[in-house]
């Protein structure tokens, strides 16, 4: 199993006891995400000393605000590297509005242009902007796009036809989360990718406590019974669809 968009430099334990959980729990490879210049520092050095660790290059949309050409540039030198699998997260953000509206879209527009300039895939953030993120991801026509923590319920079919991967995390476990629950079955078996998005959104049992790649594996077991498969099963067609999404050896 992988753990397609965590954030193990942000969880609360070293993050080699918080890998070594994981790979207990079955857990076999990470994409610890860089969204913030510390934040992409940090998985750059994880990166160094656990070789089933891969880390994405971006900036927010809550740090927006921040964006600048040195960043730009500083996320092109993190992409270089060859375990450095993907630019972002980035996207937009019309929930929590850390950032104003327009520098959110201008950073967003200007780490889909990376994207497309590496040949990388775009990791996207997208909260109650669904209308905004779709139209500028269509426009910009970035190579892969992953939407991290799947929420666009209503606009599943076109992210099907558009043949974006839809990334479910823990929160798809949750009792009032019908609709979502209603997508990741849904969802074609090529386009499914699972995460936890860790430290944030612990799944059912472990909801209300900090989350840890290691319970990627309890949101696989969930959605495995939505989809009416084997654990294992399911296990493997991640990986498989993971593999082509960032490209990974």
């Amino acid at each position: 199993m992988i753990d397609t968009h965590t954030h193990v430099t942000s969880c609360a334990d070293d993050p080699a006891e918080v890998l070594a959980r994981a790979r207990a729990a079955g857990v076999r490879r990470f994409i610890t995400i860089g969204s913030s210049p510390r934040e992409m520092s940090e998985a750059a050095a994880l990166v160094e000393t656990h070789p089933d660790v891969y880390t994405t290059a971006g900036l927010h949309p809550h740090h927006a605000a921040d964006w600048s050409e040195a960043i730009a540039d500083e996320i092109r030198a993190r992409a270089a590297h060859p375990r450095c699998v993907a630019i972002g997260e980035t996207g937009l953000d019309w929930f929590r509005d850390r950032a104003p509206r327009e520098a959110q879209i201008g950073a967003f527009r200007a780490q889909l242009a990376i994207a497309r300039e590496l040949g990388l895939p775009v990791v996207i953030h997208c909260r109650d902007a669904e209308d905004d993120c779709f139209t500028h991801l269509a426009a910009e026509a970035p190579p892969t796009v992953i939407l991290h923590c799947f929420a666009a319920t209503a606009r599943l079919d076109e992210a099907i036809e558009r043949g974006w991967f839809c990334s479910f995390a823990g929160n798809v476990t949750y009792g009032s989360a019908v609709d979502l629950q209603d997508a990741a079955r849904r969802v074609p078996d090529e386009l499914i990718l699972l995460e936890t998005d860790a430290p944030y959104l612990a799944p059912v049992p472990h909801r209300g406590r900090p989350n840890e790649p290691a319970y990627v594996m309890d949101t696989l077991a969930f959605v495995a019974g939505l989809r009416g498969v084997e654990p294992a099963r399911l296990a493997d067609r991640v990986e498989s669809n993971a593999a082509r999404a960032f490209s990974l050896a």
